[in-house]
């Protein structure tokens, strides 16, 4: 499977698990010109910008680790972007979604192993 392909799989999956907890899709691989924020959900009345980060279970490391804070920079320039094009009153926030890739037997599968609220925080 492609790098490409994985991370579209994991998005999918990050997607579909927090349908199921009760938030709704606004947009996904919403860009501007600093960068890309792969899922914009809300959760009640609050705006939640999602970070979606998968590994293959022999990697080392942890998925969400890989959020640097130059990666955060550029959520929160393309999040506030959003926020200016939509004109967003409501309350935000950035959390990240760890995916896991393993195999069983000969079927490569994939699991949410992570969902951080508030991953990180504007400054």
């Amino acid at each position: 499977m492609t790098q490409r392909r994985k991370g579209l799989q994991a998005e999918q999956l990050a997607c579909a698990y927090l349908e199921a907890q009760g938030l709704r899709l606004l947009s996904k691989n919403y860009y501007s010109r600093r960068g890309e924020i792969d899922l914009i959900m809300q959760e009640a009345n609050t705006i939640v910008f999602i970070e979606v980060k998968a590994r293959h279970e022999s990697q080392y490391g942890s998925a969400l680790e890989t959020i640097t804070i130059q990666k955060q920079s550029r959520i929160i320039a393309t999040a506030q972007h959003y926020i200016q094009q939509h004109q967003i009153q409501n309350p935000c926030r950035f959390d990240a979604v760890a995916i896991r890739f393993f195999r069983e037997n000969t079927v490569e599968k994939a699991v949410v192993s992570d969902w951080i609220r508030d991953a990180f925080q504007v400054n």
